[in-house]
């Protein structure tokens, strides 16, 4: 698995973004990447069946999918890589690859299992960002260790995802309390900075706010990117030993066909021409 991963780390690195743009060309991708558990009451949040036929005939699948929908989703996502892995279907496994990766990262980021999912009903908008793009971007290669290991075998991706939005839910009151008493203590004037991001002088949480607002979640944002990345690895094992560990030598070759290239294209399109399908995260 190592080898045929490892030779094909650009293709996952540049399309585990795909799903995000695929929130520009189609209306139903928005839920994929959240929920909004705090809707079905208070944790463990009881009252929402973990399984999805029970849900959706418990609240109806219009309310299901509109409070978001992903720990079904990558359940479906993981039985999708099984099936490409027993069909050895190169180019399916590594799309299925790096787009799996992308929900599961965001069920480890709590604002994807809040409500309040950027800080819009208590005065804290942006916040979403902060904790998911700011922080990591500054502190990722100069303080973390993200080197976690060898993956493991998921007995049941179900309790394994459930688990993991659970902790989620539970950190998010926490990510939006501790910024707002950060915020309380600081000086107004230096809480924002313009700085240097992708190569462009913007607006943004100051490198001082950002490693003080780290510190003060004793590295929460590290440690959920750390199993983020465990999960992301066990969840690709998984799928190739319930596929039969398939001999994937034979793969090392893989050609793109046209329609496959037409469909990154018009998600390239509709993500630099449309508007955003759904709800916003991020500070517009």
């Amino acid at each position: 698995m190592m080898r045929f991963y490892k030779q094909h780390i650009d293709f996952l690195s540049e399309h585990a973004v795909d799903p995000d743009k695929r929130r520009y060309a189609v209306e139903e991708e928005g839920p994929r990447h959240y929920i909004d558990i705090d809707h079905y009451g208070v944790y463990p949040y009881d009252s929402l069946p973990r399984n999805w036929n029970d849900a959706i005939a418990k609240y109806s699948e219009d309310t299901i999918t509109k409070y978001g929908t992903v720990p079904w989703w990558v359940q479906i996502m993981q039985r999708r890589l099984t099936e490409a892995f027993q069909q050895k279907d190169g180019v399916r496994i590594l799309k299925l690859s790096a787009e799996i990766g992308h929900y599961l990262g965001d069920a480890h980021v709590p604002l994807h299992a809040c409500s309040n999912h950027n800080g819009q009903y208590t005065n804290q908008r942006g916040i979403h960002g902060f904790w998911e793009s700011r922080v990591p971007e500054l502190l990722l290669k100069k303080e973390w260790d993200l080197f976690i290991g060898k993956a493991e075998y998921i007995k049941s991706p179900s309790d394994f995802i459930w688990k993991r939005v659970l902790e989620s839910a539970a950190a998010s009151d926490t990510v939006l309390i501790y910024e707002r008493e950060l915020t309380n203590q600081f000086p107004a004037d230096q809480k924002f900075a313009f700085e240097e991001r992708a190569g462009k002088i913007i607006k943004q949480y100051s490198s001082a706010f950002s490693i003080a607002y780290n510190n003060k979640l004793k590295g929460m944002v590290e440690r959920r990117l750390r199993q983020s990345i465990y999960a992301v690895a066990s969840f690709w094992y998984s799928a190739w030993v319930d596929a039969g560990q398939p001999n994937l030598d034979h793969l090392s070759s893989i050609k793109f066909t046209e329609a496959d290239e037409k469909e990154f294209e018009e998600l390239n399109k509709a993500w630099r021409n449309s508007t955003l399908k759904g709800r916003e995260h991020e500070t517009p």
